[in-house]
């Protein structure tokens, strides 16, 4: 026995510890090369149908491919963002064809589904395959085989593979939009708050909405502010409008929306300085500064090293209302004006109040709605007197009285720049609706 002969219980435990971590990282290194990508044919040209959907179902309908991303930040890999099923895939490929010299490699990936699947059989994973040294692949086909014909799959087109320089300083993600969302007016108020804070852009995972909606996206998507991401997942899977499993027979929380937060941080992660990730019915209020610019920069200077901010949640119910501010241009929009709420329900004891997030994207590596998964760099919780999110929606605390809700009017400081933007886009989009 390799031990033989140790007497002292001390020299028998660094034995043990020595030979546990030889085998550990022989274990490891078998495991690395296991995942290397291997030539398995030359002279052949990329032939698959290039995949133009959002959502792509690989043959089994067990595995959707939303895209995949370069990601070299410890390793030279494709990440690509997809949903699982957390039980019955076990083993999938990486096709990587190269070109010109028509080798394609094929390289097994690591299967990481995502902790916070709340109870659903299918959940956000990353597919993560290590890249051809000597190639830079601009496509990536996924197989559950490392054996077969690359005609017949799919082809992916892989994302940031070349750095590009910020064109934003903040871009909102917002998923998902269904259930014929129509809340119109706080969603136009939502957007131009944004735009007065300092955001350039917003990407929005649409599954559906109302008419109305549809022309007041069409305002803002030819105004340059919002992208929309297709997102028929109900196409592929039974989803449920709730974040936990109920037992009820569906495949995935929320419309899947871990999934599309997280590939809307690696869609944003070239081109923003920082991505935003809320609701359309939240809006972070800061306390001390103008615009989120200014309170980026004085929370960065407080807090090196730091890539996640968090920001908490405070429920402004949309039954208290105001007398102020109750437009009568505005009464014929359908939703809510969030000016004429301005009364919050006071935090609750033992009850922890959930966040949203502001984060480096460059920085994170799995997000779930309230927290980010894994990230480099630290997280801060930003305190209450610096920023807060208004989130107007129906009441959480539903008994209390008004007397005991806390008037906070931290929303009217933009009401004169807020109001006369409003009104042009209700102006320009009512005029397009007659058209």
């Amino acid at each position: 026995m390799l031990c033989a002969g140790k007497k002292s219980y001390f020299a028998a435990a660094v034995c043990i510890i020595t030979v546990t971590s030889v085998l550990a990282v022989s274990y490891l290194q078998l495991q690395r090369l296991s995942h290397q990508p291997k030539v398995i044919q030359e002279g052949r040209r990329c032939r698959g149908k290039i995949a133009n959907s959002t959502i792509t179902a690989l043959k089994g309908n067990k595995t959707f491919i939303i895209s995949p991303y370069f990601d070299d930040r410890e390793s030279k890999v494709t990440r690509l963002i997809g949903i699982v099923h957390h039980e019955d895939v076990k083993q999938l490929y990486c096709w990587f064809c190269c070109q010109p010299n028509g080798k394609i490699y094929v390289s097994k990936a690591k299967i990481d589904v995502h902790s916070d699947r709340f109870g659903f059989p299918y959940g956000a994973a990353d597919i993560v395959c290590l890249e051809p040294e000597n190639c830079d692949p601009t496509h990536v086909s996924i197989n559950q085989s490392p054996h077969g014909n690359t005609d017949q799959l799919p082809r992916f087109e892989i994302k940031n593979r070349k750095a590009e320089t910020f064109s934003v300083d903040f871009t909102v993600c917002i998923s998902t939009m269904f259930g014929n969302y129509n809340n119109v007016l706080q969603f136009i108020q939502s957007m131009e708050m944004y735009k007065i804070l300092g955001v350039q852009k917003v990407v929005i995972y649409k599954n559906n909405c109302s008419h109305l909606m549809e022309k007041v996206l069409k305002f803002y998507i030819e105004e340059g502010t919002v992208e929309i991401i297709p997102w028929p997942i109900n196409s592929h899977l039974r989803v449920s409008s709730e974040w936990h499993f109920m037992q009820d027979g569906t495949h995935i929380g929320y419309y899947g929306q871990i999934t599309a937060l997280n590939d809307c941080i690696y869609r944003n992660m070239e081109r923003s300085k920082f991505v935003v990730l809320n609701d359309a019915d939240e809006i972070i209020l800061p306390l001390k500064h103008p615009n989120w610019k200014a309170m980026m920069n004085s929370l960065q200077e407080q807090n090196p090293g730091t890539s996640v901010f968090l920001f908490e949640n405070h429920i402004f119910p949309e039954t208290v209302s105001s007398r102020m501010f109750n437009l009568s241009s505005w009464n014929t929009v359908p939703g809510v004006n969030i000016l004429q709420h301005v009364y919050r329900e006071p935090d609750r004891k033992d009850v922890i109040n959930p966040r949203k997030m502001i984060v480096d994207p460059r920085k994170v590596i799995q997000t779930s709605v309230h927290s980010v998964l894994r990230a480099y760099g630290k997280t801060a919780n930003v305190p209450m007197d610096v920023a807060l999110i208004y989130h107007c929606r129906k009441a959480l605390q539903r008994d209390l009285p008004r007397e005991s809700l806390i008037r906070d009017t931290t929303l009217w400081r933009y009401n004169s720049s807020l109001i006369k933007n409003v009104n042009k886009v209700l102006s320009q989009t009512m005029l397009r609706a007659q058209n």
